[in-house]
């Protein structure tokens, strides 16, 4: 009899999780349930009448790594090789990226140049917080927060401003909260392998498996930073929609799930508003606190686990000037937390992806993100704020940090509710102790999404990928 595997959640790690059971010799039966009216989850593009392009989640995916080849090797399959923009190593994208530090704007140093000279807004070379990391010792911790560890093995002043803004831009979190180890897995092991983050990472670790592909080796060639698609992101999840639709994947939308239940039978009774579904294999694709709502009450062990992490919210303000020009050319920039903690980055969007500006002639595309682990601080409650005051606040940021002055000739604004999980001092422990459980228990349910392994789009999809291969190899 054919088993039965329910997906919950239709974002990108639910929709990658039913792409690969789909596609597996003897695939079972697959119900992805998803409680809102739309599949894609954060992968959400607005493409307006004259061609413009408008990202309220991620704008552009990295193709580096294990991970960024997995991703791209997927695009291929799904015939989307001929959407693909890149941004190349010599664009200004790629090798331009700002902080905005004592109100003004400074170029992060690139090259052996700017390592070799002090460049504001840091007080010394950079080279003298590789020669202290070389030197320092290893740490013996089993896990640190990433400004204590940028701290001891490169100085206070990079972990202050450089790394404050990274996390900030990656994680809209504080880097005094988050776990270096479960943020940076890379960082951490280095220094476990090699004692040295920069040793670590220049003799590298093992090969990861071949997931090569023509798009990968062009990305390897031209040197990409990032890439995007031609009608955006959310093309990406479209496009695994259509392939599971032929493969007559059952899709639900507005499906809310109320309980989550083992039956007699050790089948997964799950209640939803208007009716019921029976499953050999549940796949959670949602955030870890909302699956542990729907937990029985004998897994409470597992819903304490989830219940830990927690998640920020965002405020996007996508921004168009027409006839507008930016006064330099970069990706974006990134505000330090000392410098204005409710304003986390503005990313130059048209400077990437030109591609996507529309046919009204010469424009400036720009997202200000807000809020993020300062949301409430600075914004009060992400259900209540406003529109009008997010708006006005990135009108603000835009006219003091690029001097447009104009005002926008559109403008979209939208609040993400607890869409970047924080992995905090620890997590790897509470990740550990649900794999743990689900083992011992013998339940038959899969974690995957940004909640456990990453953040990323990469990571998202990667991980749902190695979940259904676990899955597939327990059934053979």
């Amino acid at each position: 009899m054919q088993r039965t595997v329910a997906v919950v959640g239709g974002g990108i790690s639910g929709l990658t999780a039913c792409y690969h059971l789909a596609r597996s010799p003897n695939a079972p039966k697959i119900i992805l349930l998803e409680g809102s009216g739309r599949l894609g989850g954060w992968l959400h593009s607005t493409r307006t009448e004259d061609g413009a392009i408008f990202e309220h989640g991620p704008r552009g995916i990295r193709p580096a790594g294990t991970v960024g080849k997995n991703t791209l090797l997927m695009v291929s399959e799904l015939g989307l090789d001929a959407d693909v923009l890149p941004v190349p190593g010599d664009h200004p994208a790629s090798k331009n990226r700002y902080l905005y530090v004592s109100r003004a704007l400074h170029r992060l140093p690139s090259g052996i140049g700017g390592v070799l000279r002090t460049v504001p807004p840091f007080t010394r070379p950079l080279l003298w917080s590789g020669l202290r990391e070389l030197a320092a010792p290893r740490g013996t911790q089993p896990d640190e927060t990433i400004h204590s560890f940028v701290s001891r093995r490169f100085g206070k002043e990079l972990a202050d401003i450089a790394i404050d803004s990274l996390c900030r831009g990656v994680f809209a979190g504080d880097c005094r909260a988050l776990s270096v180890r479960s943020c940076f897995p890379a960082l951490f092991e280095a220094e476990q392998r090699r004692r040295s983050v920069i040793l670590g990472m220049v003799l590298g670790g093992g090969k990861g498996p071949a997931l090569d592909s023509a798009l990968s080796r062009r990305a390897c060639d031209e040197r990409w930073s990032q890439w995007s698609l031609r009608g955006g992101m959310e093309t990406l999840p479209e496009a695994l929609q259509d392939f599971l639709r032929q493969r007559g994947v059952e899709m639900h939308c507005h499906a809310r799930l109320r309980r989550l239940e083992r039956t007699a039978a050790e089948c997964w009774q799950i209640t939803l508003e208007d009716g019921s579904v029976r499953a050999d294999h549940v796949i959670s694709a949602i955030p870890a606190r909302a699956l542990a709502v729907l937990l029985p009450g004998w897994a409470e062990p597992l819903a304490q686990e989830l219940r830990s992490i927690e998640a920020v919210s965002v405020g996007v303000v996508n921004l168009q000037y027409n006839g507008a020009t930016l006064p330099i050319t970069g990706f974006g920039h990134l505000v330090p937390s000392f410098e204005d903690s409710s304003l986390l980055g503005i990313v130059y969007d048209s400077v990437a992806f030109p591609e996507q500006n529309g046919s009204c002639g010469p424009s400036v595309r720009l997202t200000v993100m807000l809020g993020g682990a300062w949301f409430k601080q600075g914004f009060g409650d992400p259900d209540t704020v406003p529109q009008a005051v997010l708006l006005s606040r990135a009108k603000e940021a835009v006219r003091a940090h690029l001097g447009i002055v104009a005002e926008p000739s559109r403008t979209i604004v939208k609040v993400l509710k607890a869409c970047i999980p924080q992995y905090t001092l620890g997590h790897w422990q509470r990740t550990e102790t649900m794999s743990r459980y689900l083992e011992q228990e013998g339940l038959p349910l899969s974690l995957i999404g940004a909640s456990y392994q990453g953040v990323s789009v990469n990571d998202c999809i990667y991980s749902a990928k190695m979940a259904v291969t676990r899955l597939l190899d327990q059934a053979c």
